[in-house]
């Protein structure tokens, strides 16, 4: 093996013109639209970057996500579809999760302190009546 000796000055030049090889995650709404990128390696942390960037998600397509233990306090995550992710264990304290489909997904130990289920107005509760209703519509069977 040879050695090649450069100047700081020629590496700098060689360096600029590497184009790296980074992978990207793109984050996309109902409609296909790239709503966040990011270089992160999972999903998980790309969303986690997403909602400390202050990201809207709102409609995103989290179909089926990973995002076990998630740190998504504060989230838009409004009309999202979470159909089918993991969120167990997941912090969703004061996140906006009004019309987002929720449909079979993991929400065990998710602390959910705050959270908005319900559309604008933010005033509206849920009667007693209604507490069975809403449940079952997140997948918990009431026995």
């Amino acid at each position: 093996m040879k050695t090649l000796t450069i100047s700081d000055e020629t590496y700098e030049k060689i360096k600029g013109q590497i184009k790296e090889d980074t992978k990207k995650i793109e984050i996309k709404n109902i409609d296909g639209d790239v709503i966040y990128t990011s270089s992160k390696s999972t999903l998980k942390e790309a969303v986690e970057e997403a909602v400390e960037c202050g990201a809207n998600l709102g409609e995103a397509d989290l179909y089926g996500a990973n995002l076990r233990e998630a740190d998504l306090y504060g989230a838009d995550l409004s009309e999202a579809n979470l159909y089918g992710a993991n969120l167990c264990g997941a912090d969703l304290r004061d996140a906006n999760l009004s019309e987002a489909n929720l449909r079979e997904a993991n929400l065990s130990e998710a602390d959910l302190g705050e959270a908005k289920f319900y559309g604008q107005g933010g005033e509206q509760r849920l009667t007693k009546k209604q507490v069975s209703e809403f449940l079952e519509a997140l997948g918990f069977k009431i026995i």
